[in-house]
């Protein structure tokens, strides 16, 4: 069986190390139009607060592991076009035209920063973050700005301007939305983290959408209905979009560009698969699904696709966007339905909200919890957390509750760590669920 996977970043290595695990004899192809390939995206923001250096080890894993696995890269390969009934890649390398034929064909060509709603968005000082020859550029820019412009106030936006704070730039952030990080957290849950960023100098411009960018003399001209801004440069942390330019009229999509798949991740092409940024992603709490790049929804893809490569066995559950990082020292972290969200949901949802130490004895600093449930079945549907102690890894926790179908009766009930040391006597997501159940009670 010959494998050709295009794009060979989280979704497309994980689906190719996956395969080469189930399918020993199988022929495995990795094709990238990158010379290099394994770099973080994230890594300028790592290399800016002097977590590595040089810019170049921000990778996730090395060419010569993946060769290492018999596994074949065919990179500064840059596909054309594909033919779905004749199984035939056309792409150039170096120049020169040729072809792959395959048995099986997975499409994991990621996505790249653009918009079609922003004019001049392609200037050279927009600058882009994902891919290793443009982080070079952007990093000479960056250190030559004085005054940044973040377009976008999502995870990628808000990471952003931590990180340009703590390199004394002075940075404006434009988000369409009334506050930051509107996808993950309710307002009164971020609200701490925004107004510290405020006392450190950023500055907001909420409810405004970047119309245009132009060069001029001074540097960038950011325009939007509500105000003009010129500054040195811009980030542009939007969405990114699957970048799809190659795919045969003959696969279906949807109307957004992705690629559309059944719950095996098979397209609409007999022996064609897409996965990661790709494709849409199911929405565990609803029949919905959406479009969000994350890292994790990529490699549980990738993973997925290669049990489903021979026969269609294993669903592919979707994502709860589940995510969390560090702004302005503080850890916050979200997964599953924001109460902003459960208007919008098909039962009635109720909150409720914890503040605790994160252990007695260690100087603890406050944990601020929220928890999002089902009035009347009490399952749980999704939480957020804000705190100075690193609580990133109790959203994990959360999440497995939420993807079991946990009520706040079976959470509240689950076994925890104590040591006087390192915890509370209960622990913050034990305590959440058991919150809920209290506030429900004073309500009835």
């Amino acid at each position: 069986m010959k494998v050709v996977i295009i794009g060979a970043s989280f979704a497309g290595v994980s689906a190719a190390l996956a395969i080469r695990k189930k399918n020993p004899e199988a022929e495995v192809f990795l094709m990238d139009k990158q010379q290099t390939i394994g770099y973080l995206p994230g890594g300028i923001n790592l290399y800016f607060n002097e977590t590595i250096k040089p810019i170049e080890t921000a990778r996730f894993i090395a060419e010569q592991e993946l060769v290492d696995h018999g596994l074949t890269l065919l990179l500064n390969a840059e596909v054309v076009s594909i033919d779905a009934t004749q199984h035939i890649i056309n792409y150039e390398k170096e120049a020169l035209e040729s072809f792959i034929s395959f048995d099986k064909l997975i499409l994991a060509t990621g996505s790249s920063q653009w918009s079609q709603n922003i004019l001049g968005s392609d200037s050279d000082k927009v600058l882009k973050y994902k891919f290793l020859p443009g982080v070079l550029q952007a990093i000479e820019q960056l250190e030559n700005s004085r005054k940044v412009a973040l377009i976008g106030g999502g995870q990628i936006g808000a990471e952003a301007a931590d990180t340009l704070l703590k390199k004394g730039k002075e940075v404006h952030l434009f988000e369409r939305m009334d506050y930051l990080l509107f996808k993950y957290f309710d307002k009164e849950m971020i609200q701490p983290v925004q107004a510290e960023m405020v006392a450190r100098g950023v500055v907001f411009h909420f409810d405004e959408t970047v119309e245009k960018m132009t060069d001029v003399d001074e540097g960038l001209l950011i325009e939007t209905k509500k105000s003009q801004l010129v500054c040195d440069s811009a980030i542009f942390a939007m969405n990114v979009r699957p970048d799809l330019g190659y795919l045969d009229e003959q696969v279906r999509t949807h109307t957004d560009g992705t690629i559309f798949v059944n719950e095996y991740l098979e397209t609409s092409q007999v022996d064609i698969f897409a996965i990661g940024d790709c494709i849409q992603v199911p929405y565990s709490l609803s029949n919905e699904s959406f479009y969000i790049p994350l890292v994790n929804n990529a490699v549980r893809s990738g993973l997925v696709v290669a049990q489903n490569l021979v026969e269609p066995t294993t669903p592919f559950v979707g994502s709860i966007r589940t995510i969390g990082t560090k702004l302005v020292d503080h850890y916050v972290a979200s997964t599953g339905l924001t109460e902003a969200e459960g208007s919008f949901y098909e039962q009635p949802i109720s909150v409720a909200h914890v503040q605790q130490k994160s252990s007695l004895f260690s100087g603890g600093e406050t944990i601020s919890g929220k928890i999002i449930f089902e009035k009347e079945s009490h399952k749980l549907l999704g939480a957020q957390l804000v705190s100075k102690a690193d609580i990133l890894e109790k959203i994990n926790t959360l999440a497995l509750g939420i993807q079991a179908g946990q009520t706040l009766e079976e959470f509240y009930q689950k076994d925890f760590l104590y040591h006087p040391y390192y915890s509370n006597v209960i622990d913050i997501t034990n305590q959440l669920a058991f919150e809920g159940l209290w506030s429900e009670a004073d309500e009835n």
